[in-house]
């Protein structure tokens, strides 16, 4: 019993890893089990930081050496875990190269498919779901659910902003809409699949900062062979962001940072029409990581 007088709540500390990288459909994190859950461990007392953890923990349960990694949150919401104590998560992001067609990988726009404005808006169905729950209340509460809602999925005169991925279920969880909702009822498809305790919410925590990341720091290196074409970097900004971007602003923008990449001299014949021109990232990216922006062009809205 507490000084309080109230029962003690057990509590445990755990490490969990956003393992992200990209293919052809997108951006995806490695996941497994059913229900589908991150990779978590326990924190150790071997490990001289929190960072080494989740590197040695991500490569001992998943096979894969990361590359960036930053830490995102720390999680300790009760209401939020198994129900058998508080659980603390200390959440990080990790990016590696890797082959995402096996089955360890998710991707993130099937776990978050409203992210993913490339071909279409927000799914109509999730649209009517947000906008029954504004009409659920009345006067300004009423007001405060659909400024929410214009603000973070880009309706009325508000533009989409990208890096809002985290706000945007958050909202969704409040409103019932994604499984993990103590209020949600009838889940749609549309909803995403969903994910253990808060971890759906930890991969739009992840989501949210790796596209943020992108436009203050080289971030998107990590996740690039060492040679490509400009086309197979835009798809690749274009996958993380959920978003297009204007091709020749792209391809202007990027031919203009010098330090950035810098041209191989080899041309790539596998576009299927003019040969296209094989960059790699400068030597000095790597060492200037922190300080060096990407400045790509994610637009705020279509």
């Amino acid at each position: 019993m507490s000084s309080s007088g109230r029962p003690a709540v057990g509590f445990r500390a755990e490490l969990v890893a956003v393992v992200a990288s990209v293919g052809e459909d997108g951006p995806a994190v490695l996941a497994s089990g059913d229900p589908l859950q991150l990779p978590a461990g326990e924190l150790r007392a071997d490990h001289d930081s929190l960072q080494e953890g989740v590197r040695v923990f991500a490569a001992e349960q998943t096979g894969h050496t990361l590359g960036y990694v930053e830490q995102l949150y720390t999680f300790a919401d009760l209401g939020r875990g198994d129900g058998t104590g508080r659980v603390i998560s200390i959440s990080y992001l990790g990016l590696t190269r890797a082959d995402i067609t096996a089955a360890e990988w998710a991707g993130a726009y099937t776990l978050l498919p409203w992210e993913d404005r490339r071909s279409v808006g927000t799914d109509q169905a999730l649209v009517d779901d947000l906008a029954r729950w504004v009409r659920g209340v009345r006067g300004a509460a009423r007001e405060a659910r659909e400024e929410r809602r214009e603000h973070l999925f880009g309706t009325g005169s508000m533009p989409w902003r990208p890096e809002l991925a985290l706000q945007r279920y958050e909202l969704l969880w409040e409103a019932g809409i994604v499984a993990e909702s103590p209020r949600a009822k009838q889940v749609r498809a549309e909803s995403g699949v969903a994910m253990l305790h808060d971890h759906r919410r930890i991969v739009a925590t992840g989501l949210s900062r790796l596209r943020s990341a992108l436009q203050y720091r080289p971030v998107v290196f990590e996740l690039m062979p060492p040679t490509f074409t400009l086309g197979q970097l835009q798809d690749v900004v274009e996958a993380i962001a959920g978003q297009d971007v204007h091709k020749q602003n792209f391809r202007r923008l990027v031919e203009q940072q010098h330090q950035l990449v810098e041209p191989t001299g080899d041309l790539s014949h596998g576009t299927g029409g003019r040969p296209a021109r094989r960059y790699r990232f400068r030597r000095e990216v790597f060492a200037e990581r922190a300080q060096v922006g990407t400045k790509l062009p994610i637009p705020r809205g279509r």
